[in-house]
């Protein structure tokens, strides 16, 4: 049986008889041997360092770049150089065939990754796949030998004050453990992924560090550390770790061959009670979320959730604000029943809500645009709740966005990136790629767009041919 971890207080200097009368002192060899390193030496095997080398090509300006030349030599070729990035963090062994997550910062665009397991084992690793909304990778390395891995806790099931420990190699200096507690869960204003819903540590968390595994007392894996918050780049003592229920959904999807992470959803959207509203609704404190939006046929919609009903708890984990809308549904699997419990003209009510995929309606139709114009390397698609769900956008939203654009391309020049929404090109109203198409095909000498992001903020940019 684990020897659980006793905290000891030791009287350091003297102090009044009240204080005496709470100060514990240990008694048995037992106490005084009580330590977190059976914890770490079932975990830290399978906390490994990763190393990654990416090329990086900027391109260098010339004399082609000046509009005067253009107009007589055309587009210009462009003068590039390459470089060679490396960088370091670390990850969790959570399969003994191999099986690695770490964060997708750590791996994105890397050419090249090592993994350094806490033995010297060294081996390459692949990538199963990338999920930028949860700042999430599954890694695979090849081995004729089970690999040392760290079973998944319920994260659901953490509390504040509870007892963790980081482990990771910050500042590339070797493997490191630290210890802390849970300092606060549902952190949703971090602003690191799309799926803001974090647990919060007092644990040092440092460069490096990133990919690493916060464990609890039993060594299971509670969360992956992804970012600190931090005003010198250092440890302040506030550090968010994925939970674990997340985690474990996204190497589910690699795990299963997916190429990609398929959320569940409610189809629901709608925004935080407040003071005020809660005081007109009869709550004694804000909780809950009121819904705004309810997508047709979507889940919430065949379960009789109605515009106006104020979401207070799935299952059984009250609801604070309109992230836990998306976050409780995208931790089950499709086909899962979870209750809703909701108020709805002053009484309460609980619905059952069958869990499905967003659809993919209309197809995206993914093209890539050419030609001598502004969007010129852009990819477009047409919008739907599923790759709204992919791309952390309003799924209740529709038209085209820009999902990806070609480093060489003019649209590239130009500072178009993805994920924003074509609104309007050349006077024409997008609706789908087709409409986009059509606008592009002009012999305008100015060419003027109105695009999106993510918020609904509209910018124009004109530019000449």
């Amino acid at each position: 049986m684990r020897l659980m971890p006793i905290l000891v207080l030791l009287a350091l200097m003297p102090a009044s008889p009240a204080a005496l009368a709470q100060t514990t002192i240990p008694k048995t060899d037992l106490e005084l041997k009580a330590s977190y390193a059976p914890v770490v030496k079932d975990a830290a095997p399978a906390v490994v360092n990763i190393y990654t080398k990416r090329v990086v090509t900027q391109r260098m300006r010339s004399v082609f770049d000046d509009p005067f030349m253009r107009d007589f030599f055309g587009r210009s070729p462009g003068l590039n150089r390459q470089r060679v990035e490396s960088s370091l963090g670390s990850g969790v062994i959570v399969d003994p065939k191999g099986i690695i997550v770490t964060n997708n910062h750590v791996v994105e665009n890397a050419g090249e990754i090592k993994v350094v397991l806490a033995d010297r084992r060294e081996f390459e690793a692949e990538v199963l796949l990338t999920d930028a909304q949860t700042d999430l990778a599954i890694l695979r390395v090849e081995t004729n030998s089970d690999l040392p891995f760290i079973d998944f806790a319920d994260s659901d099931r953490a509390e504040v004050g509870d007892i963790v420990l980081a482990i990771g190699n910050p500042f590339g200096v070797g493997q490191t453990v630290t210890s802390g507690i849970v300092s606060a869960l549902s952190r949703t204003a971090a602003s690191i992924s799309d799926y803001q819903f974090f647990i919060q540590t007092d644990a040092a968390i440092n460069p490096g560090n990133s990919g690493g595994a916060l464990v609890d007392v039993n060594g299971r894996l509670l969360g992956v550390n992804t970012a600190i918050y931090s005003r010198s780049g250092g440890s302040n003592g506030i550090g968010f770790a994925i939970p674990g229920n997340l985690v474990r959904q996204v190497v589910e999807s690699a795990a299963g061959g997916e190429r990609m992470v398929r959320r569940p959803w409610l189809g629901l959207q709608g925004t935080s009670v407040d003071s005020k509203v809660a005081s007109a609704l009869g709550l004694d404190r804000p909780v809950g979320v009121i819904v705004g939006d309810i997508y047709p046929k979507s889940p919430g919609d065949r379960a009789g959730v109605r515009e106006g009903d104020v979401i207070v708890a799935i299952g059984d984990q009250d609801i604070f604000d309109a992230e836990a809308l998306r976050y409780r549904p995208a931790t089950r699997r499709a086909g899962d029943r979870i209750d809703l419990k909701l108020l709805r003209d002053g009484k309460q009510k609980t619905v059952s809500v069958k869990l499905d995929y967003p659809p993919e309606d209309p197809p995206r139709n993914e093209t890539i645009l050419d030609g001598q114009h502004p969007l010129s390397g852009v990819t477009i698609a047409n919008l739907s709740p599923a790759l709204a769900e992919e791309l952390g956008r309003n799924p209740m939203g529709s038209g085209v966005v820009i999902t990806a654009v070609d480093d060489t391309s003019l649209g590239r020049r130009y500072g178009i990136q993805p994920n924003l929404a074509l609104v309007q090109v050349n006077g024409v109203a997008i609706k789908d790629v087709k409409d986009v198409l059509r606008a592009v095909n002009t012999n305008s000498r100015v060419f003027v767009m109105q695009l999106a992001d993510q918020n609904g903020r509209v910018s124009t940019l004109r530019v000449g041919r």
